[in-house]
């Protein structure tokens, strides 16, 4: 079903969509007012970035401190949430001065407002989801157990699946500038990684591996955030620096390339029918109003017969 642009949903939600959370946070955590991404390969690496980030976590909750923790596991979610619900603002105010001489605020009003939303939104279900593993894990009731237990289930898979959402557009703010999801990447794995190497926190892993584990997110996620700010200035005009009303005029999101091996499709049309040819005739058919081509001219005297001396005036 097609997005339509100016809704959150974009009415793609159903009744039937409720069984599964994954659409539902697809959604709600990537609303119709999210611009398309300009550079595909770039978005890859983002997806890439999120997953090998959610592979390492899991990993050292499961296998470096011997056990999963949900509880611990959400309680640092939470904090980090926290963070962000100070962290993203401070930052985005902070462009908004810098951009303070191209454009005003209230140009980009609608969508800092949505993206602030978007990120009350998704703190709020985080924590929705501690609130319930406690209630659960607290309770000895067994029917709100299993009431507050399928609840928690279901948000537990929606917040997920909106983390992954998030952790790509995060929260949106392409729709104030396209430049603010790299820089917000950026800034957000830093202050993450510098209190563990303050304080020493090296969840469980030596000196060395810890170094490494602590370092590796916010040093890939630079790398990915600055290739992205590059393309975006080399290909498309737009700068960290300039208020959004100052770009130019940003072309169609670039189609992906075929895949290896895929047949070839040539454009629509005939490239050689004649350019005035009407529609669904043949580029090689006369044109229907044109004479036949051996009917005689129009304009052409009629022809006489030879001359017969026995009939002068013709017979």
């Amino acid at each position: 079903m097609a997005r339509t642009r100016g809704s959150w949903t974009g009415g793609t939600l159903t009744a039937r969509s409720l069984l599964k959370p994954q659409d539902v946070a697809r959604a709600v955590f990537h609303p119709a007012w999210i611009p398309q991404p300009l550079d595909p390969s770039v978005e890859r690496l983002k997806r890439a970035r999120v997953i090998a980030g959610a592979v390492t976590s899991l990993g050292v909750y499961t296998v470096v401190e011997g056990g999963f923790d949900l509880t611990e596991l959400l309680e640092n979610a939470m904090t980090a949430s926290v963070v962000l619900l100070f962290l993203t603002p401070l930052t985005v105010g902070a462009m908004l001065w810098v951009w303070r001489r191209g454009g005003t605020v209230r140009q980009l009003r609608t969508s800092l407002l949505r993206s602030l939303a978007l990120l009350v939104l998704f703190v709020g279900c985080v924590a929705a989801v501690l609130l319930l593993v406690r209630t659960v894990n607290a309770s000895a009731n067994v029917a709100v157990i299993i009431g507050f237990g399928m609840t928690m289930l279901w948000l537990l898979a929606f917040t997920a699946s909106g983390a992954v959402r998030v952790s790509g557009n995060f929260f949106g703010t392409a729709a104030v500038h396209r430049g603010l999801p790299p820089l917000l990447a950026m800034v957000t794995s830093w202050l993450v990684a510098v209190p563990d190497l303050v304080t020493g926190d090296l969840h469980g892993l030596s000196l060395t591996l810890g170094i490494v584990f602590i370092l590796g997110a916010p040093v890939t996620v630079t790398a990915i955030a600055l290739l992205e700010m590059r393309r975006l200035k080399r290909r498309y005009g737009i700068r960290l620096n300039a208020h959004p009303a100052t770009h130019p005029p940003v072309p169609g999101p670039v189609p992906p390339m075929p895949p290896a091996g895929s047949p070839y499709l040539p454009p629509q049309g005939n490239p050689y029918g004649h350019p005035y040819a009407p529609s669904g005739q043949h580029p090689h058919a006369p044109h229907p109003y044109a004479p036949h081509p051996y009917a005689p001219h129009p304009y052409a005297p009629h022809p006489q017969p030879p001359y017969n001396p026995q009939y002068p005036y013709g017979g």
